[in-house]
């Protein structure tokens, strides 16, 4: 018997293309109200969340995670149907398997097993449905509701898939931030045969574009590489070979480490660009979207209790580490919550005939489980 591979296929079989949920939340909570938890079911604008508790007082032992997926994309190009939970050669191919249905299938299982045995605190779930999306309306509106109602978390493991070759060698205990830039640069049109009546935006552009990549923004530290930044996006001109355009505009992003926060990565932008604005009688607009800042959680209970879940299950070293994009960690870190992320193996998320090992469901479920235990261990020393 294997219930977390049970209730992922179940997961699977329901398309919860982000912001939908598509029932998933509802199975796991009717699972959980069984075993004991209150549940609430929070609604919010298009997006479904969960909070489910079991206990009460301190210390706040949180899982957290996202029913929500990505689209399938061309479902001919999957071997089995994307929602159509299929096992072969070892794996369970479905969308979300990876990311993030097997964590969450996981930790489910997990909570039903802390909670048929007194424990002191609190033991807690946090779903959402909008992870995969704009976020607005999940994990951190959720967690502003608690806030208001007096909840902390103290402590919260996020189930994203983590690991990068086999169960247990790497979980996450940070992130980078993650900072976007459209900026448009307003110029002069004009006849390309007149340069002297035209103020060309484009070559504005593409001196800010190479002052910014130029730039060393620090050399990064022990848990962070060195800030990165990176263009995604180019527009401008009318079509016409014979026209300066009057503005052109990119999509920029700055993937930084803990060594800056937004505000200090603005104004340094700022810096830089203004003065190529003035030298060439052009006119930066800005529009800055703020992903998320970076944390870093260290030295914790909860990172070596999770350590030595691993080396019980799965006899690994582990590594922490702080790569990949964001995620909902980050509003969980944010509130003061010391936060670390552990999943199965994430070579597939997002991709066609996305999978994950069965072999390594009932022992991701086992380290939940022990993690937990070990943490309340580790407090009463």
């Amino acid at each position: 018997m294997n219930p977390t591979l049970d209730l992922l296929q179940d997961l699977i079989r329901r398309p919860s293309i982000t912001p939908e949920d598509a029932g998933c939340q509802q199975l796991i909570g009717a699972r959980l109200q069984a075993a004991g938890f209150t549940v609430r079911h929070i609604r919010l604008g298009d997006t479904d969340n969960l909070w489910a508790t079991h206990g009460n007082g301190a210390p706040l032992v949180a899982f957290a995670g996202h029913t929500d997926v990505v689209p399938p994309g061309d479902e001919a190009l999957w071997q089995s149907p994307p929602f159509a939970p299929t096992i072969r050669d070892g794996n369970l191919y479905g969308r979300g398997a990876a990311d993030m249905k097997a964590g969450v299938a996981a930790m489910t299982v997990a909570l039903e097993r802390l909670a048929a045995t007194a424990h002191n605190g609190t033991l807690a779930l946090l779903l959402t449905s909008d992870e995969e999306g704009d976020g607005i309306h999940g994990t951190q509106a959720v967690l502003q509701q608690l806030r208001e109602e007096g909840t902390h978390i103290d402590y919260a493991i996020v189930g994203e898939p983590s690991c990068r070759a086999q169960l247990g060698d790497q979980a996450r205990h940070g992130r980078r931030g993650s900072l976007h830039l459209h900026l448009t640069i307003h110029g002069k049109q004009g006849h390309v045969a007149y340069p002297a009546n035209a103020r060309n935006p484009i070559h504005a552009l593409a001196a800010v574009i190479h002052r910014l990549t130029a730039t060393v923004w620090d050399s990064g530290n022990a848990h962070f590489p060195p800030t990165s930044f990176q263009v995604s996006n180019i527009t401008g001109g009318s079509g016409a070979e014979n026209v300066v355009p009057a503005s052109a505009a990119c999509k920029m992003n700055w993937r930084y480490n803990n060594q800056h926060h937004s505000g200090h990565l603005q104004q340094k932008t700022i810096a830089l660009i203004e003065p190529l604005m003035e030298e060439r009688e052009t006119r930066a607009e800005y529009q800055w979207k703020l992903a998320g800042e970076p944390f870093l959680t260290e030295n914790t209970a909860l990172m070596q209790a999770l350590r030595s879940a691993v080396a019980r299950h799965c006899g690994t070293g582990l590594d922490y580490d702080t790569g990949g994009g964001t995620s909902d960690a980050r509003f969980l870190a944010k509130g003061g919550t010391a936060t670390i992320e552990f999943g199965p193996v994430g070579s597939s998320l997002h991709q066609i005939d996305e999978h994950v090992r069965v072999a390594d469901l009932a022992p991701l479920a086992a380290i939940y489980e022990d993690t937990v235990r070990e943490l309340w261990q580790r407090l009463k020393r």
